[in-house]
């Protein structure tokens, strides 16, 4: 039957459950223990058991057999109990009638306090309940229909469950949809709100363009007014300034034209002076008026001349007083002349008969220092001692002048052309070799090495710049020897005339000179002619005067500067021999330091130990050569001392008492201020035993400035 069938499978059921798992003991009973013994869990049934069992009681109580439980916790279903006697088997096989406990639940709503105490009170044998076969079918029927309503209305949940995702998806892309129209609609009245804000921004700019636009246009008016009225001022200001511009040069043009005129009448005065002391054995006594009138002429003009002595100009009726007395003055010089006319025919006759007397003075006079000049040589044989240089120093001297004679000529042709372009690259060569020597100063070593390179460049025909200007010897066929000729005579210049006055730079013009010289052997040849031309101590040669040589000639054969001044005094002619003997001093003794070839100088202190000696074996000159030893050996004195030692000391003591007694044998009381000071030069000397440094030397620290 079917009922059976379900029956037993609810049996089947039961037993595969965890509490239908418990381990059955048959000898429970002899020992005297429960059936339950040893279990402390509750049996129970599962809570749709028990709502399936109480509809069943209720429908069909005659077919529950039920068994009562000895502990634990009832099912909140329907629970029933019978006796534990074991004719309930029996009885449900033979399909009889047993008694039914009524549902739990009923008695827990009668007595909740008893079903309290029941459940926490254990039961003395356990009892369960078992349908009828037709009450256990219909029992799984209900299960089965209450899972399937369940099932569908689990699928009629999520049905409904998904109907509402989707109307909450389909309300909430409405609702994004809504949204983006809002936001779009925001957006676009917001662009409505900027673009009326920049359209009203735009009108706003335009009115204010506009008012900026006249109030440009009426500042350019403005300025355009404040314009012509400053044009119109400037003008006015040109116009004085102008003015006074034209005022000022006509003042000036005034001024100078009066300085003329004073300077003319001046010197027109002066023609007066010596005319008038010439002639006053030969003219009448009424010349000498014509210069009481110059002088009161000149004294006419400096009274114009002194008005503009306060800055100002002098005016027409001044120029007007100047020039009257200036052509009062030519008039005055025009009558004295026709009266000195007058009177030298008379002088001319005089003077012929003075000048023949004159010639046959000097004739007399050549031939007294002809028999002098044999008296001193044979004078000096005897006493071992020459009055000029030996014939292999002249010949050297006169090689060496003639070889700057050749120089001057091979660059006569550029030096005298009319070219202009000639001119003006023999002037900036000229520029070029003279202006860096005239640089040379005793404060900073690299200022000397960059002119020493410059120098290097132009005698090597390369292009140095000067005076802004690219320049170069190679420009000309004979520009290179002009370069060489103004350089050798520009260092010689140098040491007449900046050594002369200021010692100390002998040493680095000597420095420069004695570098360039030891890369250019052609300088140092043009460099000594030049130097013994201007300087013949240098060599050293006294020139003896020829026959027919007159006096100014042999003055300047000597060295001595003759202009129509007449001649030099012999301080200053003093001061000029020195200052070129201590060039010649310092550029023995020095080698450039920078050159790569380092040895001996080409003209090293065996030159001027040479010359030292020779000095020593010439008859000594009045004032001149007292000087020049004291110079050479001031400057070149430690040098040899270096070099020589001991022989030196002899060539001092010989010096000091041979020489110098005929030194001062030669030279008169007026002249003995050189003499002193070599002696006491020559006693500090030999006394210490040393000489000092000289001043000047170059040292390190001049080379790092």
């Amino acid at each position: 039957m079917p009922s059976d069938s379900q029956r037993w499978e609810t049996l089947e059921f039961l037993k595969n459950s965890p509490k239908g798992r418990i381990t059955y003991d048959p000898y429970w009973s002899q020992r005297g223990e429960d059936i339950l013994a040893g279990y402390h869990d509750s049996l129970s049934l599962s809570s749709q058991s028990g709502v399936i069992l109480e509809q069943l009681n209720v429908k069909s109580p005659q077919n529950v057999i039920g068994l009562r439980f000895s502990s634990g916790q009832s099912s909140p279903g329907l629970v029933a109990s019978v006796s534990p006697t074991g004719s309930g088997c029996d009885a449900t096989a033979k399909n009889s009638t047993t008694s039914v406990t009524l549902p739990l639940k009923a008695e827990q709503e009668q007595d909740p306090e008893k079903d309290d105490d029941d459940i926490h009170s254990p039961l003395p044998s356990p009892t369960f309940s078992l349908l009828s076969p037709e009450a256990m079918a219909m029992a799984g029927r209900i299960i089965m229909f209450e899972a399937e309503q369940r099932k569908k209305a689990k699928i009629a949940f999520e049905d409904r469950q998904k109907r509402q995702e989707k109307l909450v998806m389909v309300v909430a892309s409405t609702e994004s949809e809504q949204l983006k129209r809002f936001e779009e609609f925001m957006e676009l009245k917001q662009r409505q709100e900027y673009q009326s804000m920049r359209d009203m921004m735009d009108r706003e700019t335009k009115e204010s363009i506009g008012r900026q636009e006249k109030l440009k246009e009426e500042q350019r008016h403005r300025l355009k007014i404040q314009n012509l009225r400053l044009r119109e001022v400037e003008q006015q200001r040109l116009r004085e300034a102008e003015l006074e511009r034209q005022r000022l040069v006509e003042g000036k043009e005034r001024l100078r034209n009066l300085n003329s005129i004073q300077e003319e009448i001046l010197q027109l005065n002066q023609l007066l002076e010596p005319s008038t002391k010439t002639q006053t054995t030969v003219i009448s006594a009424t010349i000498g008026t014509y210069s009481t009138r110059g002088n009161q002429l000149c004294s006419q003009v400096s009274e114009v001349v002194r008005k503009t002595a306060d800055g100002q100009y002098p005016s027409m009726e001044d120029m007007n007083v100047a020039e009257r007395a200036l052509h009062e003055m030519r008039t005055q010089i025009r009558l004295m002349q026709e009266e000195a006319a007058k009177a030298r025919e008379e002088e001319e006759k005089k003077e012929l008969e003075e000048s023949h007397r004159k010639q046959a003075e000097l004739k007399m006079q050549q031939e007294a220092q002809k028999k002098a000049d044999q008296l001193a040589k044979e004078r000096a044989k005897k006493q071992g001692l020459r009055n000029n240089a030996d014939d292999s120093t002249l010949k050297w001297y006169k090689e060496l002048q003639e070889n700057l004679t050749q120089c001057a000529q091979s660059f006569e042709e550029f030096s005298s052309s009319k070219d202009v372009q000639t001119k003006r690259l023999k002037l900036e060569l000229q520029k070029a070799a003279t202006i860096p020597i005239s640089q040379i100063t005793t404060n900073s070593g690299s200022k000397l090495r960059e002119i020493f390179d410059k120098l290097d460049k132009l005698l090597s025909g390369q292009a140095v710049v000067s005076g802004g200007k690219s320049v170069s010897s190679s420009h000309h066929s004979q520009g290179l020897d002009f370069v060489f000729y103004k350089v050798a005579e520009k260092f010689v210049k140098q040491g007449e005339e900046e050594v002369s006055s200021h010692h100390e730079s002998a040493f680095p013009i000597g420095m420069a000179a004695s570098g360039i010289w030891q890369l250019h052997p052609r300088l140092g040849e043009l460099l000594l002619g030049h130097l013994h031309k201007k300087c013949p101590y240098a060599v050293p040669h006294y020139p003896q005067m020829k026959h027919g040589t007159t006096v100014d000639e042999y003055q300047r054969i000597l060295g001595y500067r003759v202009d129509d001044a007449g001649v030099e005094g012999q301080d200053c002619f003093l001061k000029r021999m020195s200052g070129m003997i201590r060039f010649y001093a310092a550029i023995i003794q020095q080698r450039w330091p920078f050159d790569s070839k380092q040895g001996v100088p080409v003209h090293g202190l065996s030159n001027g130990w040479r010359w030292l000696a020779q000095m020593l074996n010439m008859e000594p000159i009045a004032d001149i050569t007292a000087t020049l030893l004291l110079d050479f050996l001031e400057v070149c004195g430690h040098a040899l001392l270096k070099s020589y030692q001991g022989q030196l000391w002899k060539v001092l003591l010989l010096l000091k008492e041979e020489y110098l007694p005929r030194i001062e044998a030669v030279t008169s009381s007026d002249q003995m201020g050189s003499v002193s000071r070599l002696r006491i030069f020559l006693q500090k000397s030999l006394q210490e035993r040393q000489i000092s440094p000289p001043k000047g030397e170059l040292t390190s620290m001049f080379w790092r400035s």
